[in-house]
């Protein structure tokens, strides 16, 4: 495979589909994040996705559209980010968090609606990762990480930039893990004043925190500021004033989608296994602040997402429910929980589901999308689902190939229902197949815009049908079925993904002469793990895997993560550190592999495609390293991702005809 690939027609089409899907130049909105409702229900503001050029990550704007007409505006400008916008409770004022002065130091600005006039505010020491008005509307919390500081995986797995430092390039990078710009801490900004302080709190390393009432600030915190140091994080509450500290939940598992009633006299937060920091689905529990008491809400089988109080007796809730996105509103007064929307078709952006609510009745806006249809902004009122406006600009011709979606389950080897989604083309089975693996393992494919890349319309429009399982320890089906994956990856969830291929092949579906394998991180290990444990397929494409367990546990950022999901210690000679690591099995695999690897991660480093790939050359398997030196956990930027999507649909096209 050659290095620059910049004059083939595989790149020029991937750069087409990129053009097709951003419009560079345009000013048009091609993808939207992060939608809040006014608090009069009249109005929305979201980050939308506006390119300048095919060039770098992608660019945000403040949006602001008309929930009664669809009428949208962009209301910020300029080169760098605008991003997470909220309206303070009088409405009068939106918040949001920008980059214009220095490219990834994010900081708070206030935006009047009315007059578009734009005020930046102090700067704080880091970069703000996140905002809360208080409900009173005169404070803004904000989430603040040191420059320095690890992203979370899910957003690629870097270290945020550090200040210029001006010292010389050949002098040592010095690490000690008692570096100050690790921390994450709460910053609270007066409106009136116009001034910050921040809520310095010895050992108290905060990753998610909200207003509980308008004095006191709950949060997941952690007494150390490693990133693994998540996954072990405690539920505490914070005086402001004098910044006295109470612990009010010690959890199993881990912590995430934390919200507070506007008297602070309740706590929602949602308890999961977890992957990653950010990705949370599973059990919601209610605490009262006043007695610590913790009540766990049956959520009908949903895997809550997203929590937001709309009094303080009503609870607006969001998550999956199998292949189902569902959306509730939870009366603490009654102890019920009644279900306002469900959609198996419809899902929203982002890795789960969010919403952002409009009344006291559970009406809501979302960002809903399908596999087959763009983002648009949408409202559900009165259980009815209603487009508002679409981001289809033009027509977006390269998903024509796809006959229909088709929900799937089936029985694995141990009898364990499962699900899944099979995208097939227009073409007469039996059809050419890439079994794509979701990352995690705790994730799950669900309803997704496929145009927001260029690697499946690519696959598809070539005739290839593409499977998206979601194995043992996928989110959506409940904790039990989640815990059946910890301590055991590589083990009973390998067959998860072969049955799902026996099943199609039974019913004639696929080729069995024609099967390729592909995913990123976790999706990455299975790939690796799947071709030393089965040589059914032609060729395999694995993203930021972890292929070492030991190393992986040594190198990552997230050591807990492997601890967790093995239940074993790599002190522990022949154990599952061992057992399941691909390398250790490398001997076995006939499969050609292109590994693909980002030089700046954090979560699965470089290191973890590099081994792997020697091992298959030390093996006389064909193998070749993608390692790209501007990436992190995934393949992000432009124009690097044209550049992957053309290389791996050239790998199946190479090994697999389609």
């Amino acid at each position: 495979m050659q290095r620059d690939i910049r004059d083939t027609k595989l790149y020029a089409e991937a750069e087409r589909i990129f053009a097709d899907i951003r419009k560079p130049g345009t000013r048009e909105i091609t993808d939207i994040s992060e939608i809040r409702s006014s608090p009069d229900g009249r109005h929305a503001v979201f980050s939308g996705v506006v390119t300048n050029e095919l060039q770098g990550p992608p660019t945000t704007r403040v949006c602001q559209v008309d929930l009664g007409s669809g009428v949208t505006q962009i209301l910020t400008s300029g080169e760098n980010s605008d991003r997470s916008p909220k309206y303070s409770p009088d409405g009068r004022h939106l918040a949001f968090l920008s980059d214009r002065h220095r490219a990834g130091d994010f900081q708070l600005y206030i935006l009047d609606p009315q007059t578009g006039l734009t005020r930046s505010t102090p700067h704080v020491d880091g970069w703000v990762e996140y905002l809360h008005w208080s409900p009173d509307g005169k404070r803004v919390l904000l989430g603040v990480a040191g420059h320095g500081a690890d992203i979370a995986g899910g957003q690629g797995a870097v270290r945020s930039e550090q200040l210029p430092e001006g010292i010389p390039s050949w002098m040592p990078q010095v690490e000690t893990g008692r570096e100050s710009y690790r921390w994450r801490r709460v910053w609270i900004y007066t409106v009136a004043t116009n001034q910050v302080r921040c809520l310095a709190i010895q050992s108290q390393n905060t990753w998610e925190a909200t207003w509980c009432g308008d004095d006191h600030v709950v949060s997941v915190s952690s007494p150390e500021p490693d990133e693994g140091c998540w996954y072990t994080a405690h539920l505490v509450i914070t005086e402001i004033a004098t910044l006295r500290v109470r612990e009010l939940y010690v959890p199993r598992d881990q912590l995430g989608c934390l919200s507070a009633s506007p008297t602070g006299k309740t706590v929602a937060i949602v308890e999961a296994v977890c992957s990653d920091r950010w990705i949370v689905a599973g059990s919601l529990l209610l605490i009262d602040v006043g007695s610590s008491q913790v009540t766990r809400i049956d959520t009908h089988e949903v895997d809550i997402t997203h929590t937001e109080w709309r009094s303080d007796r009503l609870l607006l809730a969001a998550g999956h429910r199998g292949l189902s996105t569902v959306i509730a509103l939870y009366d603490t007064g009654a102890g019920r929980l009644s279900e306002v929307w469900a959609s198996q078709e419809i899902s929203t952006g982002g890795r789960y589901a969010s919403v952002s609510g409009l009344n006291e009745l559970g009406d809501c806006v979302l960002g809903g999308e399908s596999f087959l249809s763009p983002p648009q902004i949408s409202v559900i009122r009165n259980r009815q689902y209603r487009a508002i406006t679409s981001f289809a600009w033009g027509p977006f011709d390269h998903l024509k190939a796809v006959e229909c979606v088709v929900p799937l389950m089936w029985n694995s080897l141990d009898g364990l229902d499962i699900q899944g989604w099979l995208i097939k083309p227009k073409k007469k089975s039996p059809l050419p197949m890439i079994m794509n693996i979701h990352g995690g393992p705790v994730a799950l494919w669900r309803p997704s815009w496929l145009g927001r890349g260029a690697v499946l319309p690519m696959l598809l429009e070539r005739g290839y049908a593409v499977f998206l399982p979601n194995p043992r320890g996928s989110s959506g089906r409940g904790q039990e079925f989640i815990r059946k994956v910890v301590g055991d990856i590589g083990g009973a969830d390998t067959h998860d993904y072969l049955s799902g291929i026996d099943a199609l092949l039974q019913k004639g579906i696929i080729d069995v002469s024609r099967l390729g394998v592909m995913g990123g991180s976790y999706g990455g290990f299975m790939t690796s793990w799947l071709i030393t444990q089965d040589r059914r397929f032609s060729a395999a494409v694995a993203i930021a895997p972890h292929t070492n367990q030991v190393t992986e546990h040594l190198l990552s950022n997230i050591p807990h993560f492997v601890k967790l999901f093995l239940s074993d210690s790599y002190t522990n000679p022949g154990g599952k550190y061992f057992q399941r690591s691909p390398i250790m099995y490398a001997n076995r695999v006939r499969t050609p592999t292109l590994n693909i690897c980002g030089l700046l991660d954090r979560c699965t480093p470089p290191t973890e495609a590099m081994q792997f790939h020697s091992a298959l050359l030390e093996n006389k398997v064909e193998s070749v390293l993608l390692s790209y030196p501007e990436e992190g956990h995934g393949i992000r930027k432009l124009p690097a991702a044209i550049d992957f999507a053309a290389r791996v649909v050239s790998w199946f096209e190479g090994h697999i005809p389609a």
